[in-house]
């Protein structure tokens, strides 16, 4: 299976354009790494990919189809600050099945204690929330990962245990992963290739 952007181009107002006839394309059974400056416009382009922007041009597809906008998208953002993604008046256990209810192996395999299902968001670390997010993004319907700067405000050994529990069952189910990130030895570590943003995105 195939994520494509193709041709994209995107701006916030008329004077500078974000996106210029952006393309890149991942396979569901690849890790493709993409680096670029802050302010390049990764995270817009990430936004798009998933669904989360709709006015722009070019095309997104999924196998060379447009990808419906209902039910569940298959393609899912994995956000650097999990805190802004979550409801803060709900417990962790409603802000988790809001997506769907992940067996116990799979809560176990990503370090997810019982006992934070019954806590607010405000009430966890970011690594501890950066779990629910990615065990949220993991439902069976997921087709492709983006993970943008998922790791970045982590310490070390967190950042090695969260990727290697999401590259593991991403493997494991053929879903894509899309990987943003600053850090080109982490990014070396376990992508197929590397993109660079700035020689990509034609602007």
């Amino acid at each position: 299976m195939e994520l494509k952007a193709s041709n994209i181009s995107f701006s916030y107002n008329k004077n500078r354009k974000i996106l210029q006839d952006f393309s890149l394309s991942v396979n569901s059974d690849q890790i493709i790494g993409l680096m670029g400056d802050s302010g390049s416009g990764k995270s817009t382009l990430c936004k798009i990919m998933a669904g989360y922007i709709s006015h722009y041009s070019g095309e997104v597809t999924l196998e060379g189809k447009q990808i419906p906008d209902k039910d569940f998208y298959p393609v899912q953002l994995i956000f650097q600050h999990p805190e802004k993604t979550m409801n803060p008046k709900w417990k962790m256990k409603k802000v988790l099945n809001e997506s769907w209810t992940p067996p116990q192996d799979l809560k176990d395999t990503f370090g997810l204690k019982e006992h934070w299902l019954t806590r607010w968001p405000n009430e966890l670390s970011g690594g501890e929330l950066q779990r629910f997010s990615i065990l949220r993004a993991l439902n069976p319907k997921t087709k492709f990962i983006i993970a943008d700067e998922i790791s970045t405000m982590l310490d070390a050994v967190t950042q090695v245990q969260i990727w290697e529990a999401l590259i593991d069952h991403c493997k494991a189910n053929n879903i894509g992963i899309l990987a943003v990130s600053h850090d080109k030895d982490l990014l070396e570590v376990f992508c197929d290739d590397i993109l660079y943003f700035d020689e990509v995105n034609n602007l």
